[in-house]
């Protein structure tokens, strides 16, 4: 996941096992949401819940953080999430995608970064709003 130790990271909505499954080195983990943060964890099972929180996390990424973005796949939990659903919705709110991967059998994860300034990005699912 390109998670380096001793980095700030939050947390929000996380499954104690998914966490497991991520198998991630030690972190600085903070309690609340204030300053900026280098690795940024949020676990939604609805776009509404996404369009709630992603604005606040995205407010507290460092420049060079990573917002990675987790929704059950194969619509269990009762989920209105898909890839392409996800894609827009980061893309709609000024980050930029670059990897996904699949924690567990329940919970898939999209890594959201800052776009690249001068970069252009082209995404048949969504059109980066800067």
């Amino acid at each position: 996941m390109g998670i380096k130790e001793g980095r700030r990271a939050f947390f929000v909505n996380a499954p104690e096992d998914a966490v497991e499954a991520i198998a991630l080195p030690a972190l600085n983990v903070a309690t609340k949401l204030s300053g900026q943060l280098d690795y940024i964890h949020l676990f939604v099972k609805t776009a509404e819940d996404f369009e709630d929180k992603f604005p606040k996390m995205k407010a507290h990424l460092a420049p060079g953080g990573m917002l990675w973005v987790s929704w059950p796949k194969g619509r269990q939990l009762g989920t209105d999430l898909t890839l392409p659903v996800v894609i827009k919705l980061g893309y709609d709110h000024g980050l930029v995608e670059s990897t996904t991967l699949s924690i567990n059998n329940i919970w898939s994860a999209i890594k959201f970064t800052h776009p690249k300034e001068g970069k252009v990005y082209n995404n048949s699912y969504g059109v980066l709003n800067r």
